[in-house]
């Protein structure tokens, strides 16, 4: 039967597809759906060893896109530390990603100097995101950078800077305004509105 078939080379190319994939939440979603397809095609060549195999694959992907989605807004999943603008580490940390930076904010010029804070976003051991903050004076914290990983970009760690809202308003912060012509922004979820190019939240 050509559909049997041809549902066994879908599940398998997409099975494939799912493992070229950075982000971990969206392999674990393309891998669970690779997963159910080559049980169905199995189930109907009776393989059972790949049907119990896909099953248990599929399973553990279930597990790991239940946890992923906890942590998503779980505020112990990560921990934000500020660093200062010359940090050694931020420094090697920017341009270790720099090409991938430049594709998403171009008009990033680096992490400044005196009247710039920057920090970082750590899960576990691993930085996944940094942002870049210049002193605009007159209350106003301009983002410069909100960049996360490429492993990390489904989840938006940068948002756990801004929900630390002491981190801003501990220097006198009244407003944030964040990069302008950003990618597919996430602020409007968290209270952010928009103000021409970018968007911008007022702090008590």
């Amino acid at each position: 039967m050509i559909w049997v078939q041809a549902l066994g080379w879908v599940g398998s190319a997409l099975l494939v597809f799912s493992l070229l994939q950075a982000r971990v939440l969206r392999f674990r979603v393309l891998n669970l759906i690779a997963c159910v397809i080559l049980i169905a095609f199995n189930t109907i060549l009776q393989i059972w060893p790949m049907v119990a195999m896909n099953v248990v694959l599929a399973g553990i992907n279930v597990w790991f896109i239940r946890r992923l989605l906890a942590e998503r807004s779980d505020e112990n999943a990560y921990e934000v530390l500020e660093v200062a603008a010359d940090d050694t580490y931020l420094r090697h940390f920017l341009k270790t990603h720099d090409e991938d930076i430049r594709r998403f904010f171009p008009h990033f010029a680096g992490s400044g100097g005196a009247d710039h804070t920057a920090y970082l976003v750590q899960h576990g051991n691993e930085t996944v995101g940094v942002v870049v903050v210049r002193d605009a004076g007159e209350g106003v914290a301009q983002v410069e950078l909100d960049y996360v990983t490429p492993r990390f970009r489904d989840f938006s760690p940068g948002e756990f800077v801004y929900r630390r809202s002491g981190l801003f308003t501990n220097r006198g912060f009244r407003r944030i305004l964040t990069p302008p012509g950003m990618l597919h922004p996430y602020y409007a979820r968290l209270g952010f509105t928009r103000s021409g190019d970018s968007w911008a939240a007022e702090l008590a």
